[in-house]
């Protein structure tokens, strides 16, 4: 038998939740991408809102280790505030680490970008990167970065952030923008794990080519899994077990 120190910790993907169907559909297909890239790994998902289980109600039940890995996409104020309440809260018989939100990062500038190639993306077309938002000036530094890392792999394309709440512009403020700069095509990209409200409102204000949200695009998976990595081994590999929020 295995003894409790050569059992991975249990990787816990933290969604938002959403009362789109469709929402609860892509991010349980994405866990499943993530078990099948890491066989033997224990992955279990945790909703902030709405949909089950709950977070609070999936760290009830564990035991041992666990890394909370949030599918938020920069430093707002799920990351920031509501993670770390529900984790105060937890079994304390369970180590939990949280590990970083996914962007930005190059694997998210990959997803991102097959995702606009899919939805037929023309060379040269400005792109909107659309965002949920967030009063926090870290999250829009995050999008900010995100975008420049996109327009990179797309050779130099305009990249400008929108926002579904809470920042501008929004997505019908940032086409005018393009279009007063001379765009003609514009293409919108979305940073959204999965469909719902905001992404469905972004889209419609969108002119052009819309991308789908990412889950369950490998590049994603494999993010979750980096950031997984990261978390784990910063916190469990000592001998004294650190617990972060």
């Amino acid at each position: 038998m295995r003894n409790a120190r050569s059992i991975p910790p249990t990787l816990v993907a933290v969604a938002h939740g959403s009362p789109d169907p469709r929402a609860h559909r892509a991010v349980e297909a994405l866990v499943r991408l993530v078990r099948a890239l890491r066989p033997g790994l224990r992955v279990e998902l945790g909703h902030l809102e709405i949909d089950k289980p709950l977070l609070a109600d999936t760290l009830a039940r564990l035991r041992g280790e666990a890394v909370l890995v949030p599918l938020l996409f920069s430093r707002g104020y799920h990351v920031k505030h509501d993670i770390p309440a529900i984790v105060a809260g937890a079994n304390p018989r369970l180590n939990v680490t949280t590990a970083a939100c996914l962007g930005p990062h190059p694997l998210l500038a990959e997803a991102l970008h097959s995702r606009l190639v899919e939805a037929g993306h023309r060379r040269g077309d400005a792109v909107i990167l659309a965002a949920a938002g967030s009063l926090d000036p870290e999250s829009a530094a995050g999008t900010g970065y995100t975008a420049q890392m996109l327009a990179t792999r797309l050779g130099g394309a305009r990249v400008l952030p929108a926002y579904a709440s809470a920042a501008r512009p929004t997505v019908a403020e940032a086409v005018e923008r393009l279009r007063a700069e001379g765009h003609h095509g514009i293409a919108m990209a979305s940073c959204f794990v999965a469909p719902g409200l905001f992404s469905t409102r972004c889209a419609e204000a969108a002119p052009g080519a819309v991308a789908a949200p990412l889950a369950p695009h490998p590049a994603l998976a494999r993010l979750l899994l980096h950031r997984y990595d990261q978390a784990r081994d910063a916190a469990f590999t000592s001998p004294a077990l650190a617990t972060t929020a």
